[in-house]
């Protein structure tokens, strides 16, 4: 019984090691990505990879168009493989912004799964958390 007992508390102990250790190196990816956003300044949208150049003046006329328009060609572009992140996530981000006067509630749900696939050292992650307290 006593081997039993002695087995669980070095599994429990050894669980609860487990997660510190993740959660420690979590701490440490979200600290390197603020101080890397930091030292960086602002980030330029057209120069984040994710979007072939053929792509860009379709994209603008969207971004004229308003909320329609980026809905349109993201329902047209977000399943292709020439678009994909961090490009892609900061159109979804314009989307969401456009949005927000019209369904608020559709900009929040699809601002959280964009936070959601955004690793902390994406050049996208300042401006979720900028966008953080408004759709959460």
């Amino acid at each position: 019984m006593k081997a039993l007992i002695t087995i669980l508390v070095v599994l429990v102990v050894g669980v609860m090691v487990w997660n510190l250790w993740n959660y420690w190196g979590e701490v440490n990816r979200q600290r390197e990505a603020r101080e890397k956003a930091a030292t960086t300044g602002t980030v330029s949208p057209t120069h984040l990879p994710g979007l072939p150049p053929q792509l860009e003046a379709g994209l603008e006329q969207a971004q004229k168009s308003g909320a329609a328009g980026l809905k349109l060609w993201l329902q047209t572009y977000k399943r292709s493989p020439l678009v994909k992140d961090p490009r892609l996530a900061w159109i979804e981000l314009d989307y969401v912004v456009a949005l927000s006067g019209e369904d608020p509630v559709e900009a929040k749900k699809l601002f959280a799964e964009i936070k959601k696939r955004t690793p902390p050292d994406s050049p996208v992650y300042p401006r979720i958390k900028a966008l953080e307290k408004t759709y959460e």
